[in-house]
């Protein structure tokens, strides 16, 4: 017994080792226990004057090594001079960046928007080369690197690179270095880097460690009563409805329970539970979001629910209803860019008001102004009260909502929507759905272009529906920006199958274009789709050109789209912020 008992000790005593030596293996997870650390340690009064002195002597060595070398590793074959090309503007060196062994040359990068980079290099043997974090800033210029051989007649093989997501390229001038935006070609470089290997990145990866000038407080945090309440459609919506709302973790568990107007047979779902976590939002930094899949609902009928748990608290009675067996008559309501502002909140409300009998809304991206920012979410679900808990709200994201090449991670944490888009782009990020006699592609424009192409064709080519409507966020046709990668691959599809009208916003203006055809204007609406922008915020645009394409032209006001579609029969209402009629026409089929 005493020997079985000094083994059990031993293998205590090495466990417990090991736990205490266990690191953490990302900067994420790194800056995860450190912000848990300093939420703990220091008070919320100082969180604003916190800078790069006061990290450098808050971190611990080990966290100091991991940010040191987390951020960025590859392995080499041979060995190589790294180059690190650091913004000028940039304030603040990064911390690891000197220590290292990195010096600072007297070379300089440029790229088409002016920035300047300057150049710090260091020689590496073959093997393992781990790099740093940009910094606690957040500045979103992020350094970039290109590697080459020592000896010009090694060949160079790179690889167990992280974060593999960016491509490799190479060095020279014309190429772009980040991939949220394309538009920073490279215009000036060392002759000695050209032909390097170069490591792309995004922009976005200055956040990864921001902590000076990062921490938020949303106004409206969470409790454990459910709020937030919205309607989605992932299925059917003659039989399905998908129901989302929030609490904070004190909240373990959640349901609906529903019944058809009239009837005392109340039906219970339970709800699936995901945490969100904003490691920035010091005041309610985790929450609880709740997804529940109704089913096997009656087409038709008007059903009362509420949301929440037996052993917490339930919300007040909301009503849905589902979409009839057989109709060709609804109306629906779309907005430009809400982003989250009290002044978008109040149309949602005029809108909600004056159009009672409508089916659904919709908002073409830009739902918010910083999506990767849960407080942004949590402004527009308060600005819009209840509208979205008793019609359901179908999106799409905007650049806004997945901001410097992060991806739109709260977009999909927050909706509940058809996941039948194409086979390369995320789920729910774009998606189709039918209602009554018609067809909406819901795109994804931020997403690569021609990852839809044949998606967008075989959804077109094999619907029945009289009507097909298509959102997404860039206008293909406006004074500003015209995008011509999809007027070249997606417009002749719409040309090709009769799109009726495609809604967008993004430019911050209203426009409504006659019917077109191959890029021109058409003198019928049966020959040419109608193109629509418009903006759910107050803007104004001083620079605005003509479009020899435009019916109407508003540059400054906010504005929602009624559309009511009875048979084959459209009729377009766009109706401003004091609830006066700006815009209107009719189709007929």
């Amino acid at each position: 017994m005493k020997i079985i008992s000094c083994i059990l000790t031993i293998a205590a005593f090495l466990l417990s080792c090991q736990t205490k030596d266990v690191k953490k293996n990302t900067i994420s997870e790194v800056m995860d226990d450190v912000i848990t650390r300093l939420y703990e340690q220091v008070p919320a009064e100082q969180y604003s004057s916190i800078d790069d002195a006061f990290m450098l002597e808050f971190l611990n060595e080990d966290e100091k090594e991991l940010l040191a070398s987390r951020y960025l590793y590859f392995t080499v074959n041979v060995p190589v001079t790294v180059s690190l090309m650091r913004h000028t503007q940039q304030r603040t060196i990064p911390f690891w960046l000197p220590a290292s062994g990195f010096i600072k040359t007297d070379q300089i990068v440029k790229n088409a928007e002016g920035y300047e980079y300057e150049v710090w290099e260091k020689k590496y043997a073959e093997g393992k080369i781990e790099l740093g974090i940009n910094g606690f800033d957040k500045h979103r210029p992020v350094y970039f690197i290109a590697v080459s051989p020592q000896n010009s007649h090694h060949e160079l093989k790179i690889s167990n690179i992280y974060p593999s997501q960016y491509a490799l390229s190479t060095m020279q001038v014309g190429a772009f270095t980040y991939h949220d935006w394309s538009g920073l070609l490279l215009t000036e470089i060392p002759e000695h880097l050209i032909g390097s290997k170069f490591f792309t990145t995004v922009r976005g990866r200055a956040r990864e460690a921001h902590v000076i000038g990062a921490f938020r407080e949303t106004p409206f945090p969470s409790s454990k009563n459910p709020d937030q309440v919205m309607l989605t459609w992932s299925g059917s919506p003659k039989s399905t409805i998908d129901i989302q709302w929030r609490t904070n973790t004190t909240v373990a568990t959640g349901s609906v329970r529903y019944w058809a107007l009239g009837s005392k047979d109340t039906l219970t779902t339970s709800a699936a539970l995901k945490v969100i976590q904003d490691r920035m939002l010091f005041n309610d930094r985790y929450i609880h979001r709740f997804t529940a899949e109704l089913k096997e609902l009656k087409p038709g009928i008007t059903y009362k629910y509420q949301v929440g748990s037996d052993d917490q608290n339930w919300s007040a009675v909301k009503s849905f209803q589902t979409e009839p067996a057989d109709t060709d008559h609804f109306s629906f309501v779309w907005f430009g860019d809400t982003h989250c502002f009290p002044d978008s909140g109040k149309l949602v409300s005029l809108a909600e008001k004056e159009n009672k009998d409508i089916s659904f809304y919709s908002i073409a991206g830009d739902i918010v102004s910083t999506g990767l920012n849960r407080d942004d979410w949590d402004k527009l679900f308060e600005y819009s009260g209840s509208v979205f808990a008793q019609k359901p709200l179908m999106p799409v994201p905007g650049n806004h909502d997945r901001q410097d090449g992060l991806g739109a991670q709260l977009y999909y944490d927050l909706f509940s929507l058809p996941k039948n888009g194409p086979e390369k782009v995320e789920k729910e990020s774009s998606y189709a759905f039918e209602y009554g006699n018609a067809l909406f592609l819901m795109i994804d424009a931020t997403s690569e272009v021609g990852d839809h192409t044949a998606w967008i064709e075989e959804k077109l080519s094999s619907t029945k529906a009289t009507w097909k409507f298509v959102m997404f966020h860039f206008p293909p046709y406006n004074f500003e920006e015209p995008y011509l990668d999809i007027q070249q691959a997606w417009v002749p599809l719409f040309d090709k199958y009769h799109v009726d009208m495609v809604m967008g916003g993004h430019i911050h203006y209203y426009m409504r274009s006659h019917p077109m055809f191959d890029g021109k204007v058409v003198n019928d609406y049966s020959k040419g789709t109608v193109y629509a922008i418009s903006i759910s915020i107050p803007g104004k645009h001083d620079n605005m050109t003509e479009e020899p394409y435009a019916v109407k032209q508003f540059n400054e006001g906010y504005f929602y789209q009624r559309m009511e579609i009875d048979g084959k029969v459209l009729k377009y209402t766009t109706v401003d912020s004091n609830g006066e009629v700006k815009d209107t026409f009719t189709i007929q089929k």
